[in-house]
């Protein structure tokens, strides 16, 4: 059946699969189907062969209402206005929100350390380049990141990081005054090219800053354990607390990653109101998707990623595409196993490639004939 979404988020039937679907409603009851008409007048009876009657149709469809109300009320409640969420899921997403719920006292503490540990980002100054328009620290190149900060008066400001990769990873910058923004350097060692713009008008921008600066990264996980602007995420979040306690009963960190996983995609719900209204630049704030259970891709591909980072599990959220849609994803390293791409889960025998936000709003076997063998999952940008 073919359903057929208006601007107003409503779904309705088609008529002709309304009429089908109650033709087939009265047959299996052993009811007359005579009264049915389709588009062209023709009896809408797959039991039967078409025909044609001289009924109005106006009276025709007043007693089609009728009837699907008296005999079939289930089907009225298949088409709800928005999007309904499960009751389940929604009490899983209250216990979730609430702090208090996070007791371990009653729990077996596992033998890994769930201590967390958020890593901090800082501007030491020892290595900076700037003009009137920007200010960068590169004193911490070595840890993965850099600091960028916007002093100009633009109020709309883009930046540019070309790495030893060459490819470039565009980003809006904080205006306004700015503010510290960090920046991850996920192409490894390298050059990296720096590159501010301001917009002049439309879609016209001017570059006000531009500066090479050379990287050699301590360790190439630490791109991926440090916050930075899309993932970002600190000690004092919520989020961070309920990584912990998730983590609490854990033995290895592949029990931490099914923790957190098996949480999330049973307590989160996709949020389609703010699928149709996100607009460019949007940053996930992780305390909110935790507490509102609520969320769209990169809610979801952020929020998870915090977490296990915090954990001191190396984590990339990734933005891309799965099959023609724009997506984001995460893909988590484990040790002695290596990079898992793709969000995972694992049945004690094998790998299943999944994503945090289809695994919760897909169904299993429509998510594994999707995913296959990850060839659907085209990645673009990791930060």
């Amino acid at each position: 059946m073919k359903y057929v979404k208006n601007r107003k988020n409503k779904f309705h039937i088609r008529e002709e699969d309304a009429i089908g679907a109650l033709s087939e409603v009265l047959n299996s009851q052993g009811k007359d189907t005579h009264f049915l008409i389709s588009f062209d007048g023709a009896v809408y009876d797959r039991s039967k062969k078409a025909g044609t009657y001289s009924l109005d149709i106006c009276i025709c469809l007043c007693l089609s209402m009728l009837v699907l109300i008296l005999t079939s009320p289930v089907l009225l409640f298949a088409l709800p206005e928005g999007h309904a969420i499960d009751i389940d899921r929604r009490l899983a997403a209250e216990v979730m929100a609430d702090e208090s719920n996070y007791d371990t006292s009653l729990l077996v503490k596992g033998a890994r350390d769930n201590t967390p540990l958020c890593l901090v980002p800082t501007a030491d100054g020892t290595s900076t380049y700037s003009n009137p328009y920007v200010y960068v620290d590169a004193s911490n190149t070595g840890q993965g990141y850099v600091i960028i900060h916007y002093t100009g008066e633009s109020e709309k400001v883009k930046l540019r990081i070309t790495g030893p990769e060459e490819i470039t990873y565009t980003y809006d910058m904080a205006t306004g005054g700015g503010k510290d923004e960090v920046f991850p350097l996920q192409q490894g060692d390298g050059t990296y090219l720096i590159a501010v713009f301001e917009n002049i008008e439309g879609l016209q921008y001017a570059t006000v800053f531009s500066q090479e600066i050379e990287a050699t990264i301590d360790d190439e996980f630490l791109p991926f354990l440090y916050p930075n602007q899309y993932v970002t995420f600190n000690a004092d979040n919520q989020a961070i607390d309920y990584a912990e306690y998730l983590a609490y009963t854990a033995n290895t960190d592949l029990d931490v990653v099914s923790n957190v996983y098996n949480s999330l995609i049973t307590s989160m719900s996709y949020d389609y109101h703010e699928a149709e209204t996100v607009e460019s630049g949007y940053l996930p704030e992780i305390d909110e998707v935790l507490t509102t259970g609520k969320g769209i891709c990169i809610d979801y591909a952020v929020l998870m990623t915090a977490m296990l980072r915090s954990q001191r599990i190396p984590t990339r959220m990734e933005v891309g595409y799965a099959g023609t849609a724009y997506h984001a994803w995460l893909s988590t390293y484990i040790t002695d196993i290596g990079w898992i791409n793709g969000m995972i889960q694992f049945d004690g025998k094998e790998w299943s490639l999944m994503d945090p936000t289809f695994a919760s709003t897909t169904d299993t076997k429509k998510l594994a004939n999707f995913i296959g063998d990850g060839k659907n999952y085209k990645t673009k940008y990791i930060y």
